[in-house]
């Protein structure tokens, strides 16, 4: 497997990598926390990523389209390739925030 499909929902926090967000990264992960509780609860992913997403892929339902290894950061990029498609990951942190990330290809 060489390349994966994914899509993520990203939050920010004030002095995370290239942040203008403004949120404490508590309030980053509480937030985080309560959109898995809603995606595992059944809401539809792309719908909050639009909503909430601090990434430019948030406007396209979080799609990030395909990437292979060495692209993303090692966390996400471990959780990307780690899932089967349509799984959704647990909360991973980076340094540009909190993602939940959906396989989807």
């Amino acid at each position: 497997m060489s390349q994966v499909k994914a899509s993520h929902i990203l939050l920010m926090y004030a002095g995370s990598a290239r942040s203008t967000a403004t949120r404490s990264k508590e309030e980053a992960q509480t937030q985080i926390a309560d959109l898995k509780t809603q995606i595992d609860g059944g809401a539809d992913f792309a719908a909050l990523a639009k909503s909430y997403s601090d990434c430019p892929s948030g406007q396209s339902g979080g799609d990030l389209g395909m990437f292979g290894r060495g692209q993303m950061v090692g966390p996400f990029e471990d959780a990307a390739f780690g899932m089967q498609v349509g799984e959704v990951s647990p909360v991973v942190e980076t340094d540009f925030g909190y993602h939940i990330i959906k396989r989807t290809g």
